[in-house]
């Protein structure tokens, strides 16, 4: 049983989740569940308001084991203490087990290389943090408990966590640099896919040009926001989609034997320390291999 006391009035399922730095739904789940009560009296309903110093105490449930299974599949680690880890994820590896896709993720890898998780949600499984396409090659965030995810998910959500990437897209650029700031939704012609919609959340992408290539160029892109196939979609929006990219890219565009975008650095503050760290991952020899094929 885990004892506090309430700093401010407010829900009580917003309380439970800044003074234990766990997700609101994780809070809501466990209040529904009964398994917090405040001033000694169970309170079921997350909206329950509480008032500043009354004590809040939580029984918080052991850790089950995950149903998705371990498997001793080599994977990069970078980085690793007892809150978090930073992968080099290869091209070509899923990072989530989904319906017909169940093995040879990198959840599978992480489950087996990595003994001292203590749960995310109530489960025994590495918090992803962010996540990288399928084909997407480069950096990538694990939260090993509940309070990092967290701390990390607010970083990323506040636009204080840094990540850049290598692109290679069609089309050689006028300009040096450019801004992308479109929503992108999913789309209503092809559900498969994301695009540029009104409606859509919010999305903004900065890019510089690294080189001009024969036919194609080479960007390190910084995207502030993280919605799925952001970077794609975004380029594509420009006329200039990213290189081997089978969804959004060029039938006769530039000949290319892998999706040539890769998550390059990654910087974000240590939710424990208070450190800012920087990681860099260079690319893989297949990718260097596109663009030297295209250089002037």
């Amino acid at each position: 049983m885990q004892r506090m006391t309430a700093p401010a009035k407010g829900r009580l399922d917003v309380v439970v989740a800044g003074l234990m730095e766990i997700s609101r739904s994780q809070a809501a789940k466990w209040i529904e569940e009964g398994l917090c009560a405040v001033d000694g009296v169970v309170r079921g309903k997350p909206s329950f308001g509480v008032d500043a110093n009354q004590e809040i105490a939580v029984d918080v449930p052991e850790a089950v084991e995950p149903t998705v299974e371990k498997e001793d599949i080599p994977v990069d680690i970078l980085y690793e203490d007892e809150d978090l880890a930073v992968v080099n994820k290869p091209c070509g590896m899923v990072v989530h087990p989904a319906p017909g896709n169940e093995h040879g993720t990198l959840v599978n890898a992480l489950l087996f290389a990595m003994e001292d998780l203590s749960g995310i949600g109530g489960v025994k499984r590495p918090g992803i943090v962010h996540r990288l396409d399928k084909d997407t090659s480069g950096l990538l965030m694990i939260a090993k408990n509940d309070a990092a995810h967290a701390s990390l998910s607010k970083q990323l959500k506040e636009r204080s966590m840094e990540k850049h990437y290598l692109a290679m897209v069609e089309g050689e650029m006028k300009e040096a640099a450019g801004v992308v700031e479109k929503p992108i939704g999913r789309s209503k012609k092809d559900r498969k896919k994301m695009a540029i919609d009104p409606e859509g959340r919010y999305a903004l992408t900065h890019w510089t040009l690294v080189e001009n290539l024969k036919g194609a160029a080479l960007l390190n892109v910084h995207i502030l926001t993280g919605r799925t196939h952001q970077i794609r979609v975004h380029m594509q929006s420009l006329h200039h989609p990213v290189a081997g990219d089978p969804i959004y890219g060029q039938k006769n565009g530039v000949k290319a034997t892998r999706l040539m975008l890769h998550a390059y650095t990654l910087s974000f503050t240590h939710p424990r320390t208070g450190e800012r760290l920087t990681f860099i991952a260079e690319p893989p020899a297949a990718f260097w291999e596109n663009v030297e094929r295209l250089r002037h």
